[in-house]
């Protein structure tokens, strides 16, 4: 099971694997917090494509075309979250945008449940 969740809120259990899909460490928050067990920010959106995107949600249909193409190219980041899953009942994408619907979790979710 893959989930998604922001990385400002408790962690608990239940969310299993917590993997941080973020280019950039979340601002105040500190890494012993943030039970974070893997920081995949190669899988996150180019710096580019971010800078772009803005979190502006009228641009969000182009940021989902865009970065599914930039995950097209990250075979190796997606083979491993999905050999993290096969070894874990759940994981957990952290993200830290305000914008729990629109942000590159989401999309990294749905691409991985294809």
């Amino acid at each position: 099971m893959i989930e998604t969740k922001r990385i400002y809120d408790k962690p608990k259990k239940s969310d299993g694997f917590r993997i941080l899909v973020d280019r950039l460490w979340p601002r105040g928050m500190a890494k012993d917090k943030a039970k974070v067990d893997l920081w995949l920010k190669d899988i996150a959106p180019s710096n580019k494509l971010r800078k772009w995107f803005s979190h502006d949600v009228k641009k969000w249909p182009e940021f989902q075309n865009r970065y599914n193409k930039e995950l097209e190219s990250r075979k190796e980041l997606i083979n491993k979250i999905n050999d993290i899953e096969k070894e874990n009942k759940t994981i957990t994408l952290l993200f830290s945008a305000k914008d729990t619907s629109h942000n590159n979790a989401v999309i990294l979710r749905a691409y991985l449940k294809r």
